[in-house]
Order: C-alpha cells, then sequence, then structure tokens
C-alpha cells in the first residue's frame, strides 16, 4: 500500500484508493464489458438520440448507459447489450420529446426561441442540414423507423424489437416516412 506523508509531522499515513476496490468477479465483468460497450458505441448512441430528435442527447445516452449498467446482471446474453442500449436511447428520445410536448403545451413560448444544441450542430454539416429539417418533420415513429434502417443499417426485425413494433409495422413506418421525405426534398429544390 503506497502511503504519503504527514506535512507537519513527517510521519506516514496509508493512501486511501480513489476508487473503491473490486472483488466480485462479477462487478468486475460488468465494469470491463461497460466500459467496452461505451469506447465502442457511445458515438453512434449519440448521433442516433441526435437523429431521433432528443433535445438532450448526452443525457438520453448516459441514462441509457445507466440502465443498463442497473440491469447487466440480468441480461441472458451480453452481445445482446448493444442492441438493448440502442433500444433503450429509442425508448428515451421517444419518452423525452413525449414530455416536451406536454411542458410546452402548458408553457408557451415562440418557436423561434427553440434552438439546437451546439452538439447536435456539431455533428451535422452544413449539406445535411435540409434533410435534417425534412427528417425532423416527420411523424417520431417513421423518424425513428428510417433512422435505424438508414443509418444504422439494422434489419426489419432489430427495428421492430428496438421499436416494440411488428415487421409489418415497421415496413409501413419506413414507407411512409421515404415518401414523405422524398416529397419534402423535392419542395425544397
Amino acid at each position: 500500500m503506497r502511503q504519503h506523508l504527514r506535512p507537519e509531522s513527517g510521519t506516514a499515513i496509508p493512501a486511501v484508493p480513489l476508487t473503491p476496490a473490486v472483488s466480485d468477479p462479477a462487478d468486475v465483468e460488468r465494469e470491463a464489458g461497460l466500459a467496452r460497450l461505451f469506447e465502442v458505441h457511445y458515438s453512434s448512441m449519440l448521433r442516433l438520440a441526435v437523429l431521433l430528435g432528443a433535445d438532450d442527447p448526452e443525457n438520453v445516452v448516459a441514462e441509457a448507459y445507466y440502465q443498463i449498467y442497473r440491469k447487466w446482471r440480468r441480461l441472458r446474453d451480453t452481445e445482446a447489450a448493444e442492441a438493448y442500449l440502442r433500444s433503450t436511447v429509442c425508448n428515451l428520445t421517444r419518452m423525452r420529446i413525449r414530455h416536451l410536448q406536454v411542458v410546452r403545451r402548458h408553457v408557451e413560448k415562440p418557436a423561434d426561441e427553440l434552438v439546437a444544441s451546439a452538439e447536435s450542430t456539431a455533428i451535422l454539416r452544413d449539406d445535411q442540414r435540409v434533410l435534417m429539417d425534412a427528417l425532423q418533420q416527420l411523424p417520431p415513429r417513421q423518424r425513428e423507423a428510417l433512422v435505424l434502417r438508414h443509418w444504422l443499417g439494422l434489419k426489419e426485425s432489430e427495428i421492430a424489437a428496438a421499436m416494440g413494433i411488428s415487421c409489418g409495422s415497421v415496413k409501413t413506418h419506413t414507407s411512409r416516412g421515404l415518401a414523405a421525405l422524398t416529397q419534402a426534398m423535392e419542395a425544397r429544390r
């Protein structure tokens, strides 16, 4: 154990570790697994939250990681952690948007006061802004289906699991969303 000297007397005192010792192997495995998940998927989960319309994507992603941390021991397959994380980000974003809609109904603010966060602006390039504006005008389910399909490249079954709907509904939302996006993009030209 490291020791420090007391300045006034020169006697040694034991150093207190900055982090508590993790002795349970399950805790060690959880910490390592979550660290790997964070390294590999944090930026993609942040972008997913931005594309789904979260006004505070960092908080949404942080909450998703917290939830998976709490439920790590109950995961049947730790390889499915990415899918669980993605689904959690989608659900938290949807809940956040619903909450904000209720709040905005009760607090009247001019629409021009709503400004995208600096993080959202930094992630997007200028040539994507027109597409993002059109994407934000879509109904939430259509936007989610399109983002999960075309940005993450998920299969219909994976999208259905993430959104909690059937594969047929995924096809419907994707088709309608693409049609609306096409129409909006053509109208802006």
